[in-house]
């Protein structure tokens, strides 16, 4: 038994590493965001600038605003990766301390202390349902979702065993014009953009 276990993993192991090689050979040749989840490679078709680009920018200047010179709300690359767990995530804003962005490679989603995602009009699910089961298998402690369809979204916390792995046991939404905090430093959600032509979608 323990042998056809070690050999599944080698063959799943070598399956992500090529699924990882694919992903990094197409990210610099076609446009929108490949991230690798339980299901397979995932192709977000999101649109550059905009709502989406925006709206990142927001939550990252104003958190950085309060949190301490040692942390940064990042919103550029690299991806963050958990090899053994076969899933490859970039998210919007990742909080994190300069140190631990300061490395070669992927991230260590350990040393991640929030992942902030905004929705895209071309795949949510990608944010409301792979993400949300992914990030607390990656053991990324708390992850924000700003929607700019519905002006709504969600801080996901408290990562707790459940038969069908890690999950997040507590969930806050919020409203736009609300705020909102994330790990330990709150914002505001002010001004945010939506989406043109989205009307009221819950989640």
């Amino acid at each position: 038994m323990t042998i056809a276990s070690d050999d599944a993993r080698q063959g799943a192991g070598h399956l992500y590493r090529a699924m990882r090689d694919s992903v990094r050979t197409m990210d610099d040749s076609l446009p929108g965001k490949f991230e690798i989840t339980k299901e397979g490679i995932v192709h977000d078709m999101m649109a550059p600038g905009g709502p989406h680009e925006v709206t990142a920018a927001h939550v990252s200047r104003r958190l950085e605003k309060v949190m301490p010179d040692d942390l940064l709300a990042h919103n550029g690359t690299p991806d963050v990766e958990d090899e053994p767990e076969g899933i490859m995530r970039h998210p919007d804003v990742m909080v994190i301390a300069w140190t631990d962005l300061n490395v070669e490679g992927s991230i260590d989603p350990h040393t991640v202390i929030a992942a902030i995602e905004v929705v895209s009009k071309s795949n949510p699910d990608n944010d409301w349902v792979t993400k949300m089961r992914d990030y607390p298998l990656m053991g990324i402690p708390v992850y924000a979702i700003f929607d700019p369809r519905t002006g709504e979204g969600a801080v996901l916390t408290d990562i707790h065993a459940t038969p069908d792995g890690p999950r997040y046991a507590t969930r806050k939404d919020f409203v736009y014009g609300e705020d909102v905090t994330i790990a330990d430093w709150t914002i505001s959600t002010e001004a945010l953009p939506r989406y043109e032509g989205e009307g009221a979608q819950q989640q």
